[in-house]
């Protein structure tokens, strides 16, 4: 049932289950990121970028553009990290005005560290959760939505965390 301008039922319901999916998935992993390596899950999204980026380095501007967070937010999670040991930043070479955001070897250290407990946490509450069927459909689902909201294959590979 819709009154023409809103959503039907099952189009509600599969966005408010939707949401619920998202939230319930970002509790569990700032939890267990929390609990085992005194990380939040932007912090450690950082990390996993910037493990990405070659020599394990990026602009502050690139970094922004692929951030789970706002520049204002990534800016302080940098810092804090920056605090702990775990990313320096630095003039960028080519440009006097970037700046260069590098993690550090005790970075390397703690994402090889946090990394099998957090790929085990999204292995066992995201992709075992679903048949192979389920997941190949949930798959195409995302990257749809990916597309129609301007998500490059860029960024997407960004996204990318290595073990």
């Amino acid at each position: 049932m819709t009154d023409g301008a809103g959503l039907s039922d099952r189009e509600l319901r599969t966005w408010r289950t939707f949401l619920g999916v998202a939230t319930v998935l970002n509790q569990q992993v700032e939890q267990q990121l929390k609990d085992t390596a005194g990380l939040s899950h932007p912090q450690y999204e950082v990390l996993a970028r910037l493990s990405n980026a070659p020599d394990g380095e990026l602009r502050m501007t690139e970094l922004a553009g692929i951030a789970l967070t706002s520049k204002s937010g990534l800016s302080y999670q940098v810092a804090q990290l920056e605090k702990a040991g775990l990313v320096q930043r630095r003039p960028c070479a080519t440009d006097e005005r970037g700046i260069v955001a590098v993690l550090t070897e005790a970075g390397w250290a703690k994402l090889r560290e946090s990394a099998p407990n957090h790929l085990a946490l999204v292995r066992s509450a995201f992709v075992e959760s679903l048949s192979a069927n389920e997941f190949a459909a949930l798959t195409a689902a995302v990257d749809a939505l990916g597309t129609h909201l301007g998500l490059t294959g860029e960024t997407v590979t960004a996204l990318r965390v290595q073990s």
